[in-house]
């Protein structure tokens, strides 16, 4: 960081930590040339807290961690936490590629402990674009902490935006939501309604929605009714091919970046099971449950699973709510009853507050989302701001992944630094997206600054 005007100004402010700025800070912890700060509101890391249910797994492999697929070698990776924790050897017998979701969050929280550029207890209140006594244009960052009920400025030359997504509620049931009726991420706060309800329903048919359904057939199978709806066409698994996996990659996403708008939105219709079905592990687990349920035709269970639905209403009746319903494929309507209804309905990404005095700055589409440039920067001049997982449309199925992250991370630390300081692979994966000669005239790609 520099010193200019009696202040410092960071050559970065990241703000929200979650997995991905979380590894920005880590990957920026060992680059000595760039000075950064993080920023969240929370008392301290945590991942999704009300979907850390008992037995749940990344969907990545491990070494997906904050920073092994940028450099292997940093003291903040995955198996480095092992070691500290003299965990490494029993890791090893193990034998399992993908972790627990409470043992991830149990890395990631080492990690924020260790690194002294992550302040948590911090609240972004606004962003304002500042110019200095020389002329420099700098963004000023208003914070309230609260911890000590002060506020304070800090001034930055780029901002690096990973506030993560909120939970997508269709408009005609958010009105209902709370106690009885929540989003998936709320599941594990909820328990209590879920507890003592006698009817459940789940809507959805993500990996989020099957953790759900599982959970309540495990917790709650012999002395309640559960209900399953959704309206994609089955409760079919994720792509998880290796070929398939290749999507995930630098490749794949420099491939649909070059795309038309219009091309990349009706693909991205089109990709579901990249992202959005569930896990052959899940469904098996599932599968294994709804079995043993009915051995020796015990009648133990009251479910019922349907696809190819959606529910259009919901009403409050007496001690319950009364669902309407419609089968996509014949029409037909139904209606059924439940005193709990958790919607697995995804998440999407939300503009925060605080960038409302830079709109006019930003580059928007013409569907209203953040125009993002190849690097991840959403201002066309000036001063850079880049965002983590807000570019799904702009960069493919692989913006929420895991095993993406470090790759974003070199990228962005490349072009703040105006050097390859991680440097990135000409190729990543075996096959082709577009054609041969395409990839070939395209070559490597470093991001670095325009003269």
């Amino acid at each position: 960081m520099h010193e200019q005007d009696q202040e410092f100004i960071y050559d970065l402010i990241g703000v929200g930590l979650g997995p991905f700025n979380l590894g920005l800070a880590a990957l920026l912890d060992e680059v000595d040339d760039i000075g950064g700060m993080f920023l969240d509101k929370k008392p301290e890391f945590d991942w999704h807290p009300g979907m850390m249910i008992e037995g749940t797994t990344l969907q990545v492999p491990f070494f997906a961690d904050l920073v092994s697929l940028a450099n292997v070698q940093s003291d903040y990776s995955f198996l480095n936490y092992l070691q500290q924790h003299g965990r490494l050897y029993h890791f090893y017998f193990l034998e399992k590629f993908h972790i627990s979701r409470k043992e991830y969050n149990h890395y990631c929280k080492w990690v924020s402990k260790q690194l002294e550029n992550c302040h948590f207890n911090r609240d972004v209140q606004a962003v304002h674009e500042l110019q200095l006594e020389n002329g420099e244009k700098v963004y000023e960052v208003h914070v309230e902490d609260l911890d000590q009920k002060t506020n304070t400025r800090i001034l930055t030359r780029n901002l690096v935006v990973g506030i993560g997504s909120v939970p997508s509620i269709p408009s005609n049931l958010k009105e209902h939501t709370g106690e009885t009726i929540f989003h998936t991420s709320e599941y594990l706060e909820q328990k209590k309604a879920v507890s003592d309800a006698d009817s459940i329903t789940v809507v959805g048919s993500g990996q989020s929605a099957a953790e759900v359904f599982l959970d309540l057939l495990k917790t709650r199978g012999e002395d309640a009714e559960i209900h399953w709806y959704t309206r994609s066409k089955g409760f079919f698994p994720m792509e998880y091919s290796k070929l398939g996996l290749e999507y995930f990659s630098p490749d794949y996403t420099k491939f649909f970046y070059q795309l038309p708008q219009h091309k990349k939105d009706d693909l991205l219709q089109e990709q579901n099971l990249l992202y959005k079905g569930i896990s052959m592990e899940t469904i098996s687990d599932i599968y294994d449950c709804l079995y043993e349920g009915t051995v020796g035709g015990a009648q133990t269970l009251n479910v019922h699973l349907q696809a190819m639905s959606e529910i259009t209403s919901i009403e409050k009746a007496q001690t319950n709510w009364n669902l309407h319903g419609r089968q996509l494929i014949n029409g037909v309507t139904f209606e059924n009853e439940s005193d709990v209804i958790i919607l697995g309905t995804g998440y999407k990404t939300e503009v925060p507050k605080f960038l409302a005095p830079l709109n006019h700055l930003i580059e928007w589409d013409e569907q209203g989302r953040y125009k993002v440039g190849e690097d991840y920067n959403i201002i066309n001049q000036g001063n850079k701001i880049f965002v983590q997982n807000a570019e799904m449309h702009s960069h493919g199925v692989g913006a929420p992944d895991l095993g993406l992250g470090a790759y974003r991370n070199s990228v962005i630390i490349n072009r703040i630094a105006g050097r390859e300081v991680f440097p990135l692979q000409k190729q990543y994966v075996f096959q082709t997206f577009g054609t041969l000669n395409q990839s070939e005239k395209e070559g490597s790609v470093c991001y670095m600054p325009s003269k």
